[in-house]
């Protein structure tokens, strides 16, 4: 892999990098405080291309690789993290699993309106007794009169209330754990589809979560994506790419933290001095520094592998624990460093340490993300 990103990948990430901090970060605040779905922000972003990068252009996608995904996405998560995982499911976990395990004709009816910002997807797959444990799923699913019926309901879905169309897991018989769970796209006007509770969270409160109930909802035959079976397969499968996703929002938001911590401990003066110039705080923006490279070369690592149509399970799982835990790290250090502004609204800092947390718990707790790795870790010393 070349460390050095090539004319169009710079020229992307700069492209990302204007629009974030010129229309995406000064409204930031507001919809924090707000609670406010990101509307405009993701008509802008279809309209860039953003919302459906690694499409193809006849699907009306931007027909771009995962390292451009993930170079854009940093941008809009420095800016706001709640556009940013909207965004990030749109492409990783909607779009991404019709694009791999889709027909032609799901493709044709899912992929352009998505990938443009005109439709919004979403992802279902938790559910109040399977999180970490997803071959556990209850919500059921039988073929009666030449309809799919789905029962049941799932909790804590990114962009829920505010999707068009969500893929839905669902299981045929529970006797066969994983092997029993097949994949649909359920549109949000199905019959017995509905928005269950609507969260109030700690951090990326701009981001819309919420239960989904399917209540004997009706899902066309042609709306099961992959074979019969193949459900748990499509999911693991899926979460592999998200987590790319998710390392790269938590990267986002510890780059914004440390920019924002640095720029004020250049101004900031105690004892005559910068408070910079002082070795505890030099330390501190050591070990933030640190963290993020090394997080971001972790993040690049399987993007480029991905693109490489190589295996990335092990290495998604490194990117996301990794990166999720630096946020976590560098945010909390980054509102040390401004002291008492650093837990004002006043300031960011309070609102990046707030988004960074959640990074270490969806699409996989840092927890399940060290059995992933231990798990790839032990094949590969039986190989």
């Amino acid at each position: 892999m070349d460390f050095k990103l090539n004319e169009d990948h710079t020229m992307i990430r700069q492209m990302a990098k204007d629009f974030a901090q010129k229309q995406i970060a000064p409204k930031a605040a507001e919809l924090d405080e707000k609670a406010q779905f990101p509307t405009e922000n993701i008509r802008q972003m279809g309209e860039l291309g953003f919302m459906g990068m690694m499409a193809p252009a006849e699907l009306g996608g931007a027909g771009l690789d995962t390292l451009s995904y993930v170079l854009v996405l940093e941008e809009i998560s420095a800016a706001c993290a709640s556009t940013a995982v909207t965004m990030s499911v749109n492409n990783s976990l909607f779009l991404g699993p019709i694009l791999k395990f889709g027909n032609e004709a799901q493709k044709k009816m899912f992929i352009p309106d998505f990938a443009q910002g005109k439709k919004l997807g979403a992802y279902a797959l938790s559910e109040a007794g399977s999180g970490s444990d997803a071959a556990a799923l209850i919500t059921t699913v039988t073929l009666k009169d030449g309809k799919y019926i789905l029962n049941g309901s799932k909790i804590f879905i990114t962009n829920g209330p505010d999707a068009d169309a969500v893929i839905v897991f669902a299981t045929h018989d529970k006797t066969k754990k994983h092997k029993g769970i097949s994949a649909f796209i359920v549109e949000k006007n199905a019959k017995g589809f509905s928005v269950g509770k609507v969260e109030k969270k700690l951090g990326i409160k701009a981001s819309s979560t919420s239960s989904i109930i399917l209540d004997h909802c009706e899902v066309p035959v042609q709306n099961r994506l992959g074979e019969e079976g193949d459900g748990f397969k499509i999911a693991m499968s899926t979460l592999d790419n998200g987590r790319i996703g998710i390392a790269t929002q938590a990267l986002g938001i510890g780059q914004a933290a440390f920019a924002f911590a640095t720029k004020y401990a250049t101004e900031r003066e105690a004892f005559g001095q910068p408070i910079s110039q002082f070795q505890l705080i030099q330390g501190k923006l050591a070990d933030m520094a640190l963290q993020l490279d090394a997080a971001r070369l972790l993040v690049w690592r399987a993007a480029w592998m991905r693109d490489q149509g190589m295996k990335i399970t092990k290495e998604a799982a490194m990117a996301k624990l990794f990166a999720s835990e630096a946020a976590t790290f560098v945010t909390k250090e980054a509102v040390q460093i401004l002291g008492g502004y650093g837990y004002s609204r006043e300031y960011p800092v309070e609102r990046y340490f707030r988004d960074a947390k959640i990074t270490e718990i969806y699409e996989g707790t840092s927890e399940i993300q060290r059995l992933v790795i231990a798990r790839e870790v032990l094949k590969d010393l039986v190989r």
